[in-house]
C-alpha cells in the first residue's frame, strides 16, 4: 500500500507542477494558491497522528484541498482502516477537476464548491488546511461583509476588514469540528503581530485549547513563490484549563525545533506580539520602562517622489534652485559607512553622499514671482503628474513636506536577522541638522529625556551606544518578519522595546508609572 501511495504522490506532484505552470505567478498570488510541499504535508499529518488517540477513527477535512497534498499525507500517516471519512473542498476547477480524477479510486469525497458557503457539519475530528492566502484588497466589500457575518456566527470571531481570507477559513471551520477534534493550520505568522490578528488570538485563547505554534525560520521560506513567513497552529476543540501552557517552537521542524518554550496562556492574553516567542521570555514586569518613555518614535518623511524632492548639491546647482528651500536629509543607510554622523560648520552632514530635501511653504504664485527657476522645476514635476499622487494630493501645498526636525538618534526601518554585523537594525547618532526619509525611524527625546540631556550633554552618546548593544533577540522580538528573513520595525514596535537600561542612566529622573497596560485582553 505504501508503495502505491508513493507512486500516487509522484503523480500528484507532476500534476501540480503542470497546473501551476498554466497560471502566472501574479495570478496565483492574487488567488492565494501556494501548494504545500510534500515533506511538510507528511510532517503535519505525522504530528496530527501523535495528537489523536491511537484507536480513534479519523474523520478528515481539508477546506482548501488543491490537488490533495494533505490527503496524500493522510494515507501515509494513518492505516486505511482508521480513516472513516475524508472530505475536501476546492473552489477552483483548474485544480479541483484534475484532483478529482487523480483520486477517483480512493475514498476521498472532493466537493467542487466554495467552503465559505457550505453548510457545516460538526463531525470532523481532524482538520488540516493550508488556506488560500488572499489579501484583503482582493476581496470585494460585499464578500467581506458576508464572510464577516458567517465567520462570527461559526466561531465568535469578529474579523477585521483588513484580514486575509485565511482568517475566515480558520473561523468558519470551527462549525465543522467535532468536540475534542484536532486542527492544524499552515498560515502566515503575521496574525501573531498585526491588529487584525487580535480576533484570531482571542479565538485561540477563549474558544479552543491552543496546543502548539511552530514558527519557521523566516530565512527558510516554505513557499518559494510567496514571500510570507509561515507558522503551524495546532489546537483542540475544547476549552482550555486555567493553568494551560502553550508550546511555542521556532526553526527546524515540528518534531525537532531549534528553540522551544512553554508560555502560560494567561500571559499570552496580555502579549500583543506573539512572535516574541519562543525566543523571548514572558515580560517579567508590565511596568518596566520602554523606549517610548524616553523617546517619541516617528517614521521619517514619505516625500511622494524621492527622485524629485531629494537632490544632490550638483543637481540643485544645475537647476539653479535657491538653497534656502532645501533641508539636509540623510541618504539611505547603505550609504552611511559609520553609525555616527558629524556636522559641517553649516550643520549639514559631513558625509560623502550629501542630499537635500526640497521643502517650502511659499504658495506657487509667490514662487513664480520671486523664484522663476524653482517655479519651472515645480512645473516640471506637475508635468509628470506628481501633484496627483496620493501623498502630494493630500497636502495643503503638493510640494510641501511633513515637519520632521533633526533627531539626535535615528534607527533603520528594515533589517535582516542574519545580518553579518550581528545587528539587524542600526542606531545612528545624528549630530547634524539633517532630517530623515521613511527608511529611518526618528527618536525625539521626551520631556524627561530632554531635561536629562540638558544636564548631561554626553547622555545622548551613552544612550546611543547602549541601543547598539541591545541583543538582536530584543529587537527582532518586537518587529515583524517577512519571508526571506526581512524584519521591519514600526514606530510603536520600537517604542515597546524594554528600556530599563536607559532608566539606569538617569540618576536624577523619575519615570512616571504607567497608568494603563494595553495587552491583548482586559483583566478578567
Amino acid at each position: 500500500m505504501s508503495d502505491t501511495i508513493a507512486l500516487k504522490e509522484q503523480e500528484r506532484l507532476v500534476l501540480q507542477a503542470s497546473l501551476d505552470a498554466e497560471r502566472s505567478q501574479a495570478e496565483r498570488n492574487r488567488l492565494g494558491q501556494f501548494a504545500t510541499p510534500t515533506a511538510l504535508a507528511k510532517e503535519l499529518l505525522r504530528y496530527a497522528a501523535a495528537l489523536l488517540p491511537f484507536d480513534e477513527k479519523v474523520n478528515f477535512l481539508d477546506p482548501a484541498i488543491g490537488t490533495g497534498s494533505f490527503y496524500s499525507a493522510l494515507l501515509t500517516a494513518f492505516p486505511k482502516q482508521r480513516i472513516a471519512e475524508a472530505l475536501g473542498f476546492e473552489l477552483d476547477p483548474h485544480y479541483g477537476r484534475p484532483a478529482a480524477e487523480l483520486w477517483k479510486d480512493y475514498a476521498l469525497k472532493l466537493n467542487h464548491a466554495d467552503f465559505t458557503c457550505a453548510a457545516p457539519s460538526s463531525r470532523f475530528n481532524l482538520v488540516i488546511c493550508n488556506p488560500p492566502y488572499v489579501r484583503h484588497h482582493h476581496i470585494s466589500r460585499g464578500e467581506k461583509t458576508r464572510l464577516q457575518l458567517h465567520t462570527q456566527q461559526a466561531s465568535g470571531m469578529k474579523i477585521s476588514g483588513l484580514a486575509g481570507l485565511y482568517c475566515h477559513f480558520l473561523g468558519l471551520s470551527h462549525a465543522w469540528m467535532a468536540e475534542g477534534g484536532i486542527a492544524g493550520w499552515l498560515i502566515p505568522s503575521e496574525f501573531m503581530d498585526v491588529n487584525y490578528g487580535y480576533a484570531v488570538k482571542h479565538y485561540l485563547l477563549d474558544r479552543v485549547t491552543l496546543l502548539h505554534i511552530h514558527r519557521f525560520d523566516p530565512n527558510d521560506v516554505q513557499f518559494a513563490d510567496a514571500l510570507v513567513s509561515s507558522a503551524i497552529v495546532w489546537f483542540r476543540n475544547e476549552p482550555s484549563s486555567v493553568n494551560h501552557e502553550v508550546k511555542f517552537t521556532y526553526g527546524g521542524t515540528l518534531f525537532e525545533p531549534r528553540i522551544t518554550r512553554l508560555v502560560p496562556a494567561r500571559a499570552l492574553a496580555h502579549e500583543p506580539k506573539w512572535t516574541r516567542f519562543p525566543i523571548a521570555d514572558v515580560r517579567s514586569r508590565p511596568d518596566t520602562p520602554v523606549l517610548s518613555d524616553f523617546f517619541r518614535v516617528k517614521r521619517g518623511i514619505a516625500t511622494g517622489d524621492n527622485s524629485f524632492f531629494i537632490l544632490s548639491e550638483d543637481e540643485i546647482i544645475t537647476h539653479g534652485l535657491p538653497m534656502e528651500f532645501f533641508t539636509p536629509i540623510l541618504p539611505s543607510p547603505r550609504y552611511l559607512q559609520h553609525d555616527e554622523v558629524v556636522a559641517r560648520k553649516d550643520g549639514s552632514p559631513n558625509i560623502e553622499r550629501r542630499l537635500f530635501l526640497l521643502n517650502t511653504k511659499l504658495p506657487e504664485e509667490e514662487i513664480q514671482k520671486r523664484f522663476p527657476l524653482l517655479a519651472a522645476y515645480l512645473e516640471a514635476g506637475k508635468a509628470k503628474g506628481l501633484q496627483e499622487r496620493y501623498l502630494c494630493k493630500h497636502r495643503f501645498l503638493w510640494y510641501s513636506q511633513e515637519e520632521r526636525p533633526p533627531a539626535p538618534i535615528v534607527c533603520t526601518y528594515l533589517g535582516r536577522g542574519d545580518a553579518k554585523s550581528g545587528r539587524p537594525f542600526r542606531f545612528i547618532l545624528n549630530g547634524s541638522r539633517a532630517t530623515v526619509a521613511n527608511v529611518y525611524l526618528a527618536l525625539y527625546p521626551t520631556s524627561i529625556m530632554a531635561r536629562e540631556m540638558d544636564r548631561d550633554p554626553s547622555l545622548v552618546r551613552k544612550v546611543w551606544r547602549a541601543l547598539n548593544e541591545l541583543s538582536s533577540d530584543v529587537l527582532l522580538g518586537e518587529g515583524r518578519v517577512y519571508g526571506g528573513g526581512l524584519y521591519k520595525l514600526e514606530p510603536r514596535e520600537l517604542g515597546n522595546v524594554s528600556a530599563a537600561f536607559i532608566a539606569n542612566l538617569l540618576p536624577h529622573a523619575t519615570v512616571p508609572p504607567k497608568t494603563t497596560q494595553l495587552g491583548l485582553f482586559a483583566e478578567a
